[in-house]
This record gives structure tokens, sequence and C-alpha cells, in this order.
């Protein structure tokens, strides 16, 4: 990932912003050069000096006057026209039927993939080199989509569904963040958006669609059992199971996925069974309560969980 990812677009609708800023901020550079110059000249040439007069004054002049007005005024077209140009070419219209659902959630991303039927939460998965029209909504507070690479910005209204296009021009991993302040946990709504070659892309998308596999035994159905009969049930579905909740993000496949929390940690183990210890020590303020699980729980449980593959 690149260290300044805004500077570095990897879609058309990126590149026509950039493209965009480059020139506005060629022009503005260079009105800056003349301005600060013709002030430095004047200060120079006309500086007072000891047994001088007053300059002479001057009531009015057309010619400059038009000139002053002229340039501006052309220089203010220009931009609008560039970026009417950027606008159709950064924010084309919707298509009819979005490709993904994206729900914003204090404190993760919901990706619905509306042909499929997909559903995953925080890692998003897209086949490089192809446009996807994606609807975003939110389900509490404003939230703000944003992948510096590939996108504008966008906020998510509850109750008032908004619309922007994706693209990757080649297979690459992209950090997408929550750039509207929605809570304690705002710093740490992370994404991924993984581009991948379209048979890549398909093959994820059929695993995906998949139920989860039941454990045979051990820590892992002792884990599934404790699960069901618990009230996780109540906020998380696991296609397969009797979870069908859909308050919190889908675990079907949650081993398969590289973050935990919304990327606040590396999805290991050890990561896992810390979050399911106490939630609150590793994401303060997220929506999972500490159910004060015993150890041997947290075993059976993260035993379980990383078989969701």
């Amino acid at each position: 990932m690149n260290a300044l990812p805004v500077l570095d677009p990897q879609s058309p609708q990126a590149r026509a912003i950039f493209h965009l800023a480059i020139v506005a901020g060629i022009i503005f550079a260079v009105i800056f050069a003349i301005v600060s110059g013709m002030v430095v000249y004047a200060l120079m040439r006309c500086r007072w000096r000891e047994g001088e007069g007053d300059p002479k004054q001057i009531a009015g002049n057309k010619t400059v006057e038009l000139v002053w007005t002229a340039i501006p005024f052309l220089i203010v077209v220009t931009l609008f026209v560039l970026t009417w140009k950027t606008m159709g070419a950064a924010d084309p219209p919707p298509a009819p039927e979005p490709d993904i659902v994206i729900t914003g959630h204090q404190w993760w991303w919901e990706a619905r993939y509306s042909k499929s039927g997909v559903v995953t939460a925080n890692e998003i998965h897209i086949p490089a080199g192809t446009p996807l029209s994606i609807r975003l909504e939110a389900a509490d507070v404003l939230h703000e989509f944003w992948v510096p690479e590939l996108s504008r910005k966008m906020t998510t209204v509850p109750g008032q569904p908004n619309n922007i296009w994706i693209q990757s021009d080649h297979p690459a991993t992209y950090l997408g963040v929550c750039s509207e302040f929605c809570g304690t946990q705002h710093a740490w709504m992370h994404f991924l958006v993984v581009a991948e070659a379209p048979a890549q892309f398909q093959a994820w998308e059929q695993a995906q669609l998949a139920p989860a596999k039941m454990p045979a035994g051990g820590n892992a159905a002792q884990g599934l059992a404790l699960f069901q009969q618990t009230s996780c049930i109540n906020c998380h579905a696991i296609k397969g199971t009797v979870a069908t909740a859909g308050v919190g993000p889908d675990l079907t496949h949650f081993a398969s996925r590289k973050k935990l929390g919304a990327g606040i940690a590396d999805n290991t183990p050890e990561n896992l069974q810390r979050w399911l210890a106490d939630p609150q020590q590793v994401k303060r303020g997220v929506k999972m309560p500490d159910y004060k699980f015993t150890e041997s729980q947290v075993t059976q449980l993260s035993a379980y969980l990383e078989t969701l593959q």
C-alpha cells in the first residue's frame, strides 16, 4: 500500500480526480507566482525614497480593467469545464441495480453482493478491470466510504442510499477507511478492497457461497455448541447453523479474512483469543460486550471460528 495513496490513483475514477487536481494546482501555482512577482516588483520599483514626491495618481485604465476581468473569467470557465468533465468520469450515473450494497455500521462494514448473494464484512473482493456500481447505506449514523486509490469519498446516510463506482486497474489490495467521524472507534473502521483476476474472484465468490463446515469433534465442535447456546446467535449469522442474525458481521467465512475488528488486528489465533476473552480491551467501545468466557470456552470458540474458512 502506498504511503500517499491519494497520489497513486489505480482506477479511471480516481485518475480523473487526480488529473484535475494536477491541472488546478498548476493554474494556482502560476497565479501565485505572477501575483507574488508583481508585488515584489512593485515593492522594489515603487518604494518610497527620501525627497521624492507622491507618485502620479491614475484615475482609471479601461485596458487594464478589461484584462484583469477577462483573465480571471477565463480561468474560472476553464476550471468549471474541467470539473464538469471530471465529475462525469469520476461519478457516472449509477447502474439500475447495484453490484454490491455496502452498509456502514458502528464500527465495521458489511458488503452484500446483489447477484450472488454473498455476504461478507470488512473485506470487499472485486474483479480487477471491471467497474462495479456500489450502493452505500448506513445502519446507524453518518459514515464515509473512501478508498483513496480507487474512488472519491462518499457519505453513507441513514435512510438515504448513495451510489459510487469502484474499479481497480490490476490485482492489488487497497486500504479503505471511514473518513466521517462516527463515534468512539471511528479511527478503527477500516476495510480492505481485494482486487483479483476475474477467475480468482469467481473462485472466491463460489467459496463464500458455501455453508460453514461442521466440525467433526474436539474443541471446534464444543465451540459450535457454545456459540449456538449463547447470545452469539442474536447478533451473528453463520450459514449452515441456527445463527441467522444480522446485527454483527456475518461469520460464515470469518477465518478467510485477513483482519480482525475492522482492521484493528491481524486475524490470527492469538488475536482472536484476545478478542473473545475481552473485546473491550482490544477495541474499546465496540458493540460486542465482554461475556466473561472462561479460558476453556475461549479456546473452544476460537477453535471453531478458525474452521470457518
